[in-house]
C-alpha cells in the first residue's frame, strides 16, 4: 500500500479525470449513428461481442456521476462531445445540462470535440471532413462557450489513424497501412480549422490531446536504432512536429495530399497548451519478416519495424508495462526537442487497467506516475495539469467490457457505481494538495 504523501504540486495546478462520450454515454437511440456503431455490429470485431448501446448510461445518470466528481474533489472534468449526438435535433441539450451540473458542482468542464466517434457517412480520407469538423466545433462553442473556457479539439489522432485506418483494429476497420497517412493529415487540418473557429467565437484556452510515449530501440544495432527512429516519427513526431514546428518530419509531406505547405499554416495555429496522453514506452527493433502479435494486435510482416515486449517491469491487466520514469523521459525529451515552441503541457490522460475494488496496483501506478511528473516539472518542464483516465469503468473500444480503467467500478448488469480504493486514495491526495496550497 502507498502511504507516503505525494510531493507538493504548485498552486493552480489543474487536477481532473477524463472520459469519452462513446465509451460511457449509451442512449444510442438519442443520437445518430457513428462509425463505431457500424464497427461493433460486425461479429468478431469486439473481444466480448459487446456494443456501447448502454455503456455506463451516463446520458441518464450524469447527475450521479457529477456527484462522484464533486466528492472526489477534482478541479476539472474532461469529457467528449459526441459529434453524432449533436447532429441530432436537440442533441446539444444533453451537454447544456451536463455543463450546468458541472458548474453547479464547482467542477470545470473541459470538452473534447472529437474522440473517435465520427458520424457514419463522414470519412477522414476526405478533405471535406476537416471543414465539417470546424463547423461542428463552432456550433458546440456557440452553445456552450458562455460556460466553457477550455477546449480540446481532437483526441489521439495517432491511434485513430493507426488502429482505425492502417491496421483495422478499431473503427472504421480499414487496413490501409501507409495509405492511411491522409487520415492523419486531414485530422490535423481539422484541428487547425477548429482552432480558428473557436478563436473566432472568443475562445482563449485551446489545446489538443495527443498520445505520446518514448520509443526504445531493441538494441544498439544500427538496424534497430533506425527502425525505432522510424516508429518514433510515425507515432510521435508526425503528430507533434506540424503542430509545434509548422512542418512534417523529413519525407512525410511528399506522401500527403493537397497543398501541404498551405495546410501547415492552418495546422500550426498557436496553442495555449499541449495535451499529452501517456501510458507506456514502446520497444522497437528491425523488422522480423513475420506477423507479430503485440498488445492484442497482429502487426503485419511488411511493416519496416517490429514491436517487442518490454521486460523487467510489472504489467497491467492489459499487459502494458508500468514504467513511470518513461513519463519523465518523455516530457524532458519534448522540452529538449521543441524548446520554446512547446507551450505549457497538460497530461490529458494517464491510467491503467486492473480488476477489483481494492485496486492497490492502480494506486501504485498513479502514485508512481505523479512522482515522475513532478520530477519532470522539477527538471524545468512547464506542466499545468493532470487528468486520470478514467472516472468510470467503461466500453474499452475493441476490448469491449473486458478492461477496467475506472476509479469507480461499474456493474454492467445493474449500472451501480462503486468507488474503488484508488478513488478514495486520490480524494485524500487531492485534499492534501489543497491543504498545502492554502498554506
Amino acid at each position: 500500500m502507498v502511504t507516503n504523501p505525494l510531493p507538493a504540486f504548485p498552486p493552480g495546478f489543474l487536477w481532473g479525470v477524463s472520459t469519452s462520450a462513446h465509451q460511457i454515454e449509451g442512449a444510442v437511440d438519442e443520437r445518430d449513428a457513428s462509425v463505431w456503431d457500424a464497427f461493433t455490429a460486425v461479429p468478431g470485431r469486439v473481444k466480448d461481442g459487446s456494443t456501447a448501446e448502454v455503456a455506463c448510461d451516463h446520458y441518464h445518470r450524469y447527475r450521479e456521476d457529477v456527484a462522484l466528481l464533486r466528492d472526489l474533489g477534482v478541479d476539472a472534468y474532461r469529457f467528449s462531445v459526441s459529434w453524432p449526438r449533436v447532429t441530432r435535433e436537440g442533441g446539444l441539450g444533453f451537454y447544456d445540462r451536463l455543463v450546468d451540473e458541472l458548474c453547479a458542482a464547482g467542477v470545470r468542464p473541459v470538452p473534447t470535440l472529437f474522440h473517435w466517434d465520427l458520424p457514419l457517412g463522414l470519412d477522414w480520407l476526405e478533405r471535406d471532413t476537416a471543414a465539417r469538423f470546424a463547423d461542428h466545433a463552432a456550433r458546440v462553442a456557440d452553445r456552450l462557450g458562455d460556460r466553457v473556457d477550455r477546449w480540446i479539439t481532437l483526441n489521439e489522432p495517432a491511434e485513430h489513424t493507426l488502429l482505425g485506418h492502417a491496421l483495422g483494429a478499431h473503427a472504421p476497420g480499414r487496413t490501409l497501412l501507409f495509405d492511411a497517412l491522409p487520415v492523419a493529415h486531414h485530422q490535423l487540418l481539422a484541428h487547425g480549422l477548429a482552432v480558428r473557429a473557436l478563436r473566432a467565437g472568443g475562445a482563449t484556452d485551446i489545446g489538443i490531446a495527443n498520445s505520446h510515449g518514448p520509443t526504445w530501440p531493441a538494441s544498439g544495432r544500427p538496424e534497430d536504432v533506425e527502425a525505432a527512429d522510424f516508429y518514433d516519427v510515425l507515432l510521435n513526431r508526425l503528430f507533434a512536429d506540424p503542430l509545434l514546428l509548422g512542418h512534417y518530419p523529413d519525407g512525410i509531406a511528399a506522401l500527403l495530399p493537397g497543398d501541404v505547405e498551405s495546410d501547415l499554416k492552418v495546422i500550426a495555429e498557436p496553442l495555449d497548451w499541449y495535451g499529452i496522453n501517456y501510458y507506456q514506452p514502446t520497444k522497437v527493433g528491425a523488422p522480423e519478416g513475420t506477423e507479430i502479435a503485440f498488445s492484442g494486435l497482429t502487426l503485419p510482416a511488411e511493416l519496416p519495424f517490429s514491436v517487442q515486449e518490454i521486460e523487467g517491469y510489472p504489467v497491467t491487466d492489459f499487459g502494458w508495462p508500468v514504467v513511470p520514469g518513461a513519463l519523465t523521459e518523455l516530457l524532458t525529451g519534448f522540452r529538449e526537442r521543441y524548446g520554446e515552441r512547446l507551450p505549457p503541457v497538460v497530461i490529458t490522460e494517464n491510467g491503467c487497467s486492473y480488476e477489483g475494488l481494492d485496486d492497490q496496483e492502480r494506486i501504485a501506478f498513479l502514485d508512481g506516475h505523479l512522482r515522475a511528473l513532478h520530477a519532470a516539472m522539477a527538471a524545468g518542464v512547464d506542466v499545468r495539469g493532470y487528468f486520470v483516465w478514467s472516472l468510470l469503468d467503461n466500453f474499452e473500444w475493441a476490448e469491449g467490457y473486458t478492461r477496467r480503467f475506472g476509479l469507480v467500478h461499474v456493474d454492467y448488469g445493474t449500472l451501480a457505481r462503486t468507488p474503488k480504493s484508488s478513488y478514495r486514495w486520490l480524494r485524500e491526495a487531492l485534499r492534501e494538495q489543497a491543504g498545502r496550497a492554502r498554506g
